[in-house]
């Protein structure tokens, strides 16, 4: 068993199914990833409810309505402004190639598809990945602070790499299963929540015997 697979065991034992990402359509994890941009998803959760209380949840609704008025309903996610025009920018693209199907977008090659959310403004590695593998089920690994966090205490990263390199060291390290994806990045989240903070708690860790940082505490 590879090192990211004892890792994957050890968390899932512990934490069990993680159930991410909560959405009740594709195009509400698109939404979700863009807003979750530097808040928390406390924030981004009230944002959804304004969103479907509007009954503007959608990619037209949001194409076509007033900026002003949809700043006013994602200001709980914070960075508003900026959020808005992104938004607005993103359902502008499903409306002007894909007649507002996502899924359109989605169903392209991983790196067509990859390729064209990161051309988009305000959309980065970690959203776009999060919109392939949440949205679209593709098998595109997400990667975080977290990420980058555990797995350099544990020894399979030096700090150094970037996205694109510790993206690549799971792609490469696991099956190419969209399921284990999806799980992975959301026990990886959990767990540094949990334990790995940026103040570890090692006490109690499920990864206390392999961990060398621990060893050295």
């Amino acid at each position: 068993m590879s090192d990211l697979m004892q890792i994957y065991h050890k968390l899932f034992t512990h934490y069990g199914p993680r159930d991410w990402w909560p959405a009740e359509s594709p195009f509400e994890v698109a939404v979700g990833a863009i807003l979750t941009q530097n808040t928390n998803w406390s924030n981004v959760e009230k944002a959804i409810v304004n969103l479907k209380a509007a009954a503007v949840l959608s990619s037209p609704a949001i194409c076509a309505l007033e900026r002003g008025r949809l700043e006013e309903l994602i200001r709980p996610s914070g960075f508003f402004r900026q959020k808005a025009e992104r938004l607005q920018l993103f359902t502008n693209h499903l409306r002007d190639h894909y007649a507002h199907d996502l899924q359109g977008l989605l169903q392209r090659s991983l790196n067509t598809a990859r390729a064209e959310l990161l051309a988009l403004k305000g959309v980065g590695p970690e959203t776009a990945d999060s919109i392939l593998l949440y949205a679209g089920e593709r098998p595109s690994f997400v990667v975080d602070a977290y990420t980058g966090r555990l797995f350099g205490r544990l020894g399979l990263l030096s700090g150094s790499e970037n996205y694109m390199q510790i993206r690549a060291l799971f792609m490469t390290g696991l099956p190419t299963e969209v399921p284990l994806y999806n799980e992975y990045h959301a026990l990886i989240v959990a767990h540094c929540k949990e334990f790995c903070r940026k103040k570890p708690r090692c006490t109690g860790c499920p990864l206390t015997a392999i961990c060398p940082y621990n060893l050295h505490q």
